[in-house]
């Protein structure tokens, strides 16, 4: 099939280059698609002091690193808007903005969160003209300038010291009582001491003025409850992230009220062959360290699930005997006697077949794709095709199974 891979990786940032790295180590056709520059959000981190092995490295350092480890293992890359996927078929479809169709075997999701919006009045309408929401792409834009900052957590504080490197002076607005930040404390002693950088504590922004570019900021203390401005040429906001999982909105994955993937520990989804991975997944810490982890642990588990796909193709869909499709339950004792006699009676009677089990327990996937309602239960496939099916805990005799299997 044209555009087909082994493995589909959406998402170019720390998580899904980490898995593209063991996606093609392992030897799996690989693509990466990202509608932005490779990194994600981490190349818009200009200092990173907490990745294992590097004392200090910017993001686009350490991303252009991870790519580059990723291209010795003949991983390809795409730049694309993911717009549609179908998860319904073994050949996963991934749709693209401009109309191509891509066909993996298993999907990595690495699409990553993007900036939390306010919606407050004059956000969006100056966007570009003084608001912004990435200081290492647009801090040089205001050397000498007044500049707020607007929330308190890691990305906050951090860009906002960055910020004041070219800033004359940095107002950051912060929810809490006078102290409280909700960044890592070292980094909160650095931005409290610094001599550039201001604090509005017990406050939020109402609104943003200006008419053609930012001239300055409503302020509500939430506290009192007045509202007053402050002068400024710039407003910088992290107030949050949201997931990129738009596309994935009628997908049959599911997602929780605010849009992120619950995964297991192997960084699977609701769906065979889906995993979800970084930031776009329901998870505790969202650090590059972690989602590098998780884009490991998706890949291998996508390895082995891609071996096992190509084995079943092989032994069942492919084979030139028929094939005894028995799905039974490990945990159940009466499921177990039903397998061990099946096996017996097939034997004896030296029936040309093979007997091919599944586990309910782990491909429950696969028992849904051909409507197991109960177990035991036995389909009869020639060359992947259904003849026959028997449910229940009724073992056919051998005269039963030599009347099906030799017709």
């Amino acid at each position: 099939m044209a555009n087909s891979y082994d493995l589909i990786i959406i998402g170019g940032g720390p998580a899904g280059l980490s898995a593209a790295i063991y996606g093609g180590r392992a030897k799996l056709k690989t693509l990466v698609i990202d509608k932005g520059g490779i990194g994600g959000l981490v190349n818009t981190t200009r200092e990173i002091v907490n990745y294992p092995g590097y004392a200090q490295i910017s993001g686009p350092d350490l991303m252009n690193e991870f790519k580059k480890h990723a291209d010795t293992f003949g991983v390809e890359f795409l730049k694309g808007e993911v717009v549609r996927a179908d998860f319904s078929q073994a050949e996963k479809k991934i749709v693209l903005k401009k109309g191509q169709e891509f066909f993996g075997k298993a999907v990595i999701l690495a699409c990553g969160s993007e900036p939390r919006l306010l919606n407050i009045p004059g956000e969006k309408r100056l966007r570009g003209m003084g608001v912004a929401y990435c200081a290492t792409c647009d801090a040089e834009f205001f050397e000498g300038d007044e500049v707020v900052v607007v929330g308190s957590g890691d990305q906050a504080i951090e860009e906002g010291m960055f910020i004041a490197k070219f800033a004359r002076k940095v107002t950051v607005i912060v929810l809490h009582e006078e102290g409280i930040l909700d960044c890592n404390k070292v980094s909160g002693e650095r931005a409290l001491n610094h001599e550039k950088m201001a604090f509005i504590w017990n406050s939020t922004i109402e609104e943003v003025l200006g008419e053609e570019n930012v001239e300055a900021v409503k302020i509500k203390n939430l506290k009192t409850g007045l509202t007053s401005e402050l002068s400024c040429q710039g407003v910088f906001f992290f107030v949050g992230m949201v997931p990129s999982t738009g596309y994935l909105k009628d997908s049959g994955l599911e997602m929780d009220k605010r849009g992120y993937i619950p995964a297991n520990d192997l960084m699977k989804s609701n769906l065979e062959g889906v995993y979800a991975v970084g930031d776009n997944r329901v998870k505790y810490l969202r650090q590059v360290v972690s989602a590098a982890g998780d884009g490991a642990t998706a890949a291998v588990a996508a390895e082995r699930y891609i071996e096992e796909l190509n084995d079943f193709n092989r032994n069942v869909m492919q084979s030139e005997k028929r094939v005894l499709l028995l799905f039974f339950n490990a945990q159940d004792n009466e499921s177990l006697n039903y397998c061990s006699a099946l096996e017996k009676s097939t034997k004896e009677d030296g029936l040309d077949c093979k007997i091919v089990s599944v586990d309910m327990a782990t491909k429950k996937n696969l028992a849904e794709k051909y409507a197991v309602k109960s177990i035991p239960s036995v389909l009869v496939l020639d060359k992947g095709m259904e003849s026959h099916r028997f449910e229940g805990l009724e073992v056919l005799t051998c005269t039963q199974w030599k009347s099906i299997l030799t017709n």
